[in-house]
Parts: structure tokens; sequence; C-alpha cells
């Protein structure tokens, strides 16, 4: 279930000429009974409401005054979110013969063709207060008070997501409330302005519109919302049309080393952040520490305290990288099952976070037991990346509902999940130029499309905690030794590297790139085929000097990795 609640306008919405028909508030129970919440967003006053309405008690929330109160039915307490009218307007406006008028706690409301005169009265005050319309009604209130701002405090104190309900109106008042929401309807009666901007125009009027409004909930809910609204931008396929993946999906994102996998990642949650979405993302290797838009739990040598996740994850508007980088691989596993049902725990409850990323995969889902096997399955949203799709448990495969294959082992990938999904992999799949990634979600029938590779706005520093200043371990660590074993000195890590090789003599470092063993340790304990490349092309130049190797071998690295250190390596 993804929209978990509806909150609705009652004069001209739910109401007709002030009273909710029966059938009407059998269509809110409905909702009711599928276990979301239902929110009553009004210009009403709360006295007023009460008796116009002879069935409050089916609202979760109300938001009277245009914003001003929040009401609870089921206790019958009432909460002012703003301070109450200055006496000097009131006395002002009856100065000026404004009748008939309305004063709550927090609003003054009265009727066109009076606008005028309130208008005339706040400038002649000095008062910073706002004027709105509902239709004929003339409302004043403090800035920055509206139904939105009063929709916001509700949702936050039945803590859902704002993107994740859905929005009914019909008058001006309505257009900040419903643009709040990550779903806006207007009801067939609604006035022309707020109907061109809500996503679904709805056929029928007042109560049997908003009854329209809740059958589509109840069977299409997220698919009432187009993709490009609800999903992400995946990239653009080879016919300029725009590719996304759905909050609903379970999508694996493979490929080899150094082909772009955390860039794309990056990519993504940018995209996320820009429309709102929040994220959490797993990051064993320290790829995402210094990733924009999130809060970073954990660091180089710090290992991420569980409950201080749970902590941040529990506040709205709040992206969460848990970075793994200094536990093991068994404490990695027990940190991801126990936060992994959180997180679903959290998304059924608020819809937050509406992403999971889980990078390096394979580290927490290759051989799963019993219930563990749905771990992943069990919610949507989720992101999982790994090197290779045999590392990672058969069930989950089996539960992906789309493939991004990347880099040069692309069709390789293709022909494993065909196979882990025991279906038909496709014929005469596509080549990939420099750039390019596959996308296929082989449920929809349609063949495997290739999209153009685009770039984060952040620069992204694959794996920077681990392989830049990190330690990969003492076995595979490189040993600078030299022809005849004169010495025995060990880089950690690309810091040590570029450190020991300013160090090194002429014949040691010599030794070394003749022999392609920088370009073999970038490949296989780096793990970074772009890097070992550039470094194999490096190896092969026997024009270069010790000098000018050292150099260009530097360079490439730094190009890579955020590295703090100033030494010259030639």
């Amino acid at each position: 279930m993804y929209f978990l609640a509806l909150a609705v306008d009652y004069d001209g919405t739910i109401a007709e000429s002030g009273h909710v028909a029966p059938e009407t508030f059998k269509a809110l129970s409905r909702l009711r009974d599928s276990r979301r919440k239902l929110l009553l967003v009004t210009g009403r006053e709360i006295v007023d409401l009460q008796h116009a309405c002879s069935n409050l008690e089916v609202f979760d929330l109300v938001v009277a005054e245009n914003g001003a109160v929040l009401y609870d039915p089921s206790t019958r307490n009432e909460v002012a979110l703003a301070p109450p009218p200055p006496a000097a307007l009131l006395n002002k406006l009856a100065e000026y013969n404004v009748t008939p008028i309305s004063v709550g706690r927090s609003i003054v409301a009265t009727w066109h063709p009076h606008e005028q005169a309130v208008m005339r009265a706040i400038q002649e005050l000095g008062l910073e207060l706002q004027i709105s319309f509902n239709k004929g009604a003339v409302m004043v209130l403090p800035t920055s008070i509206n139904k939105a701002s009063g929709l916001l405090h509700a949702l936050k104190h039945l803590d859902i997501s704002r993107l994740n309900i859905v929005a009914v109106g019909d008058a001006e008042n309505d257009h900040a409330f419903l643009a709040a929401c990550g779903c806006s309807a207007a009801v067939a009666n609604a006035v022309p302005s707020l109907m061109q901007e809500v996503d679904i125009r709805l056929l029928k009027d007042h109560g049997e519109g908003v009854a329209e409004l809740i059958d589509r909930m109840l069977i299409e809910d997220h698919r009432i919302l187009p993709l490009p609204r609800r999903g992400i931008l995946a990239g653009v396929d080879r016919q300029g049309l725009d590719v996304y993946i759905d909050q609903s999906d379970l999508v694996l994102v493979a490929g080899n080393s150094g082909c772009g996998k955390s860039s794309f990642m990056t990519l993504l949650t940018e995209r996320m952040a820009d429309k709102g979405q929040e994220f959490c993302v797993i990051d064993p290797e320290g790829d995402y520490l210094q990733l924009e838009n999130a809060v970073t739990i954990g660091g180089l040598r710090d290992p991420p305290a569980t409950e201080e996740a749970l902590r941040l994850l529990l506040q709205a508007d709040i992206n969460v990288v848990v970075n793994t980088l200094a536990l093991d691989l068994t404490d990695r596993k027990r940190l991801f099952s126990s936060v992994e049902p959180y997180i679903r725990n959290l998304r059924e409850r608020s819809g937050r976070p509406h992403w999971l990323i889980v990078d390096e995969a394979h580290h927490f889902l290759s051989f799963l037991k019993g219930d563990d096997a749905q771990l992943p399955a069990a919610g949507s949203g989720v992101i999982l990346a790994t090197i290779d799709l045999n590392m990672i448990d058969r069930t989950v495969l089996q539960s992906a509902s789309t493939l991004i294959a990347m880099g040069s082992a692309a069709l390789q990938l293709l022909a494993a999940y065909a196979v882990a999904l025991d279906v038909e992999c496709p014929r005469d799949p596509p080549r990939l130029s420099d750039g390019e990634f596959i996308l296929w979600t082989p449920a929809s029938a349609r063949p495997p499309a290739v999209l153009r590779q685009e770039q984060p706005r952040q620069p992204h520093h694959r794996h920077q905690g681990k392989y830049a200043t990190g330690n990969v371990g003492k076995e595979r660590s490189f040993y600078f030794r030299g022809p005849d074993l004169a010495i025995n000195r060990s880089a950690r890590n690309l810091d040590d590297f570029l450190r020991l090789a300013a160090d090194v003599g002429d014949p040691v470092w010599e030794h070394h790139l003749r022999a392609g063993d920088y370009s073999a340790w970038f490949r296989h304990v780096i793990r970074d085929d772009v890097l070992a490349r550039e470094a194999s092309d490096i190896e092969q130049d026997l024009a270069l000097s010790p000098g000018a190797s050292r150099d260009e071998i530097k360079q490439a690295v730094l190009r890579r990795y955020r590295i703090g250190t100033s030494r010259e390596i030639g």
C-alpha cells in the first residue's frame, strides 16, 4: 500500500450545500476500512463544523480554520496553530460595517464584496496578515498559515510522509494543500484554475467525485499517479524516450568493477532528493561517505550504531547513509538484518524512506536461509547493486522486477538474470557503445532498453574510504620488493601506494611497472577496471622515463579517488 491517507476539503468537495450525503460517508468508511488514514482540511471553524457534519469521528484528524487549528475528533482535543486575530482589526472591520463576520480562534471570515474593506483595514493598521478566498468567502489569517501548513502539522502528528497522501478539493484556498501532497485531485465542480493544476480530474462532482477517487485508490493505489510523477528517471533510450523505475520495483544494478554503478546510484539519489523522496543507503565500501542530501552514520574506522540509524530514520525529511566499512562481514550482515525489518515497518507505517539502496548487496544477500530470503522483496523501492548476479541468493534474483546491466559484462549479466528467472533470454540482445547500459523488465514483455549513462552533479570518488585511505588487509596489500627482493614495503591503500611510490628507487619502480604489477593490483584488489586499463597502457609505454610513468600513474589514481595527500611521486 503506497498511498496511506486521503485529505479532503469540506464545502464543495465532500459537502454540498453544507451537508455530506450518507453515500459519501460510506465511501469514506470504506477508505478507513482499508487501514488508510482520513483527514478533513477545511476553512470552517470547529464549532460550525460540529453542527454541520454529523460524523466527524470518521476522520483521524481535522485541520480547521484554513490551517490555523488542529482538531482530534476522538479526543475532542483542539490545538491552535496560529495566534488569535488582532483586536484592532476586529474594531476596524466593525467601523467599516463589514457584516456578516465570523471570528474563530485565529481566522476572521466574511463574504464578497467586503474584500476591499478588509484589505484597507489591514493596510491602515500595518498588520502582517494575508487574505485567502474560497469562492465567495473571504478569510484573513497570519502569513504562512494556510491549509498546506495545517496539513503538514497533521501529517507530522500521524507520522506519514506528505508524498504518500492523496488530496482532493474544489476552490482557490485548496491550491497549496493539494500541491503539498503526493497526488492531487479535483472534483468536477472545482474552479478552473484548480482543475488545471491537479494530477486527477474527477468526472463527478462533490461527494460522488470523492467516492470515485476512493474507488480508484482502493483498486489502483500508486498507479493512480502517472509513472513520471512517482518514479525516478533511469535514463533516456536510443529513441529519445524517458525510462523510469517505479517505487514498486525491486531493481538489480549489476556490472563489473569501475563500470559506473556507484555513479549511477549517486545520480538516482540526486533525482530522489529533487522529488522530495527520502532514501536510505547501505554502504559497505565507503562510496557514499560524502553523499549530498544525506546524513552519514559510521566512518572509515567508526562502526555505525544501529540505534542511531533508527533514530535518524524516525525523523521526517532525513536521508541516511549507513556506512559499514568499519565492520567485518559477519557484523555487516547482522546490522543489515537488524536495520532492514525496521525500514520495512517504518515504510508500511509512514511511507518513509521511499527508497532503500543496498550497495555491494552480495555482502548481505549471498546465502539466505528461511525468512531471511524474503527480506529485500518485502518492501518496494529497493535497489540492489552487485558485481556478479551469481553472488546473490537465487530467491532474491527471482523477486527482482528489473535488471540494470552495466559495463563489459552486461550481456552475460542479462543471460544470468534470464536463467535465474527461468525465462528465455532476449534474442539478439543489444550491443552497447561507451556510456550505455541495459534496462530489462521481463514482466513487461518489452525488449531490453539501451539507455545513455549520465553523470551525477556531485563528484563521485569510488570506494574512497576503503581503497583510498582504508585498509585492504595484509594479504591484499601491494608490496614493493624490487628485482632482488631488496626491500619489502607494503601499501594498504592508494594513499600508501602513492607515498611509497615516491620513496622507492627507479629500479624497484620499473621492476613492478614492466611486470604489470600495478595494473594487476588495481584490477584484482582495488577492483577498478578503468584504472587498471590506464595503468596497463602506461606499463606498456617503453618510451616513458621512471619519473614520467610515476606521474602518469599518480594522475590516473587522483582522477578517480579523493586522496588527501600532496606528496609528489616523481
